[in-house]
């Protein structure tokens, strides 16, 4: 996956970017918007490297994976954006999301890069995308709205806690674009 967009370039994480990622997930800031539970937060570079194999591994299906967000006039990785399947997913549904490092809150780079990421995996044959957000994640939720998707209501589907559940189909997404 690479994918430019006006501002950004979306593309798999590299091992010399494992600080960059350490400093972003060991930032209860950040960490308390991901998964169920207490936030787990990042220790150490060895679980940065890590991580970026196995989400490396995890990419090697299209349309799936997850991959950085760089900024592409300053070469810095803003955070992750991801099209993966939901934990415990019946159906093989897929799940969009992102987490950025504080310093790049603010910019419309999440927005951005959920853009490119939805339209790549609708170009691969998605039918639909959802993303799940924890209650009280507003900027997230706000992100959802920008990128066109429908808020279906609470759900506690995929996830341990409940959860704001959001949805595009292939066709709603055609219709925005095409517009």
């Amino acid at each position: 996956m690479y994918v430019e967009t006006e501002r950004l370039v979306i593309r798999p994480w590299r091992y010399d970017e494992a600080a960059r990622m350490l400093d972003i997930l060991s930032r209860v800031e950040v960490a308390k918007w991901l998964g169920d539970g207490e936030p787990v937060l990042m220790t150490d570079l060895d679980e940065a490297h890590q991580r970026i194999d196995s989400w490396t591994a995890r990419s090697v299906v299209p349309p799936l994976g997850l991959w950085a967000i760089e900024v592409a006039t300053t070469g810095e990785v803003a955070g992750t954006v991801l099209l993966v399947v939901l934990p415990n997913a019946e159906d093989g549904e897929v799940e969009i999301g992102w987490h950025l490092h504080p310093d790049s809150w603010g910019n419309g780079y999440a927005t951005e890069a959920a853009r490119a990421v939805l339209g790549h995996g609708f170009e691969a044959g998605l039918p639909e995308i959802f993303a799940v957000t924890h209650l009280a994640n507003e900027p997230s939720q706000n992100v959802c709205r920008k990128i066109g998707m429908t808020h279906l209501g609470t759900t506690d589907k995929w996830y341990d806690e409940p959860s704001e559940l959001y949805r595009i189909t292939a066709d709603e997404w055609r219709a925005r674009v095409t517009r």
